[in-house]
């Protein structure tokens, strides 16, 4: 995550002159790219600085599981950015998650809208853990958030009676099932597979449900989970919807990839 307090266009990094010229933006991303690392740029929520006050915070996550750390760190302008080592060894460990809300309206209006209200209402209870970031993906959930370093997705977190509880769930090592879609660490087939577990058998530690297996077979997918009483087999089916838009500003209705419950077998 770099910080980049001011408006984004619709790359963050490779369309807001402003604030990161073109071919540093490229190199950034170019980077990122080959230590296989995402990038994204973060702001405060609320008023935007002045071109002077601007900071150039960093954060690098590391979101395997057993692994999870979050290093802060930061640089005198923007052309730091590009010589940050990416193994780690730069920065300084952060105790505190770091809550990052979409809000990325040249990318999709869906995000300003409800990303902005949503970044507000956390940042009013944990303000130093919240920011507006760019794309996340997903933008038909929006508003969607990231927590790191764990790598916890959320969709339409405006829509939750209170977003900061989801928060403060996280700081008691906890999910909010209702809005989680997935950690970012695990596969497509796995995240599904362990949000139909924890339908089954209430567990919502974090950590709960790991994967122990995954085993493809000719006309579904077997995923075993690490149960609080034993393992749980959950069978799914790769299978196409009907086509949605997908984003705000989407022109004509696509198809999406997912993944149909066949079944679910867990130890009373």
């Amino acid at each position: 995550m770099v910080e980049l307090a001011g408006p984004w266009g619709y790359s963050a990094l490779l369309d807001s002159p402003n604030l990161l010229p073109t071919e540093l933006g490229r190199e950034i991303a170019g980077r990122a790219q080959e230590a296989d690392v995402r990038v994204a740029a973060i702001r405060r929520p609320g008023r935007r600085r002045h071109p002077e006050e601007r900071r150039w915070r960093w954060a690098l996550a590391d979101a395997r599981p057993g692994h999870e750390s979050l290093r802060w760190g930061e640089v005198d302008g923007p052309v730091g950015y590009a010589e940050i080592p990416l193994d780690g060894s730069a920065g300084s460990p952060g105790a505190e998650p770091l809550v990052a809300v979409c809000a990325h309206g040249k990318h999709d209006q869906c995000c300003a809208v409800r990303g902005r209200r949503a970044a507000g209402l956390i940042a009013d209870r944990y303000p130093e853990f919240t920011w507006e970031c760019s794309h996340l993906g997903g933008d038909r959930f929006a508003a969607t958030m990231l927590i790191l370093p764990h790598g916890l997705y959320y969709g339409r977190v405006d829509q939750a009676e209170d977003p900061a509880e989801i928060v403060t769930r996280y700081t008691e090592g906890r999910v909010d099932e209702r809005s989680l879609r997935g950690r970012s660490s695990y596969s497509s087939a796995v995240q599904s597979a362990q949000h139909h577990a924890r339908a089954v058998v209430p567990d919502d530690r974090i950590d709960a449900f790991a994967p122990l297996s995954v085993v493809e077979r000719d006309e579904h997918v077997q995923v075993t989970l690490e149960g609080p009483r034993g393992p749980v087999e959950v069978w799914l089916r790769e299978t196409f919807s009907e086509p949605i838009f997908t984003m705000c500003r989407a022109h004509a209705p696509g198809p999406v990839r997912q993944w149909e419950l066949i079944e679910v077998r867990a130890d009373p």
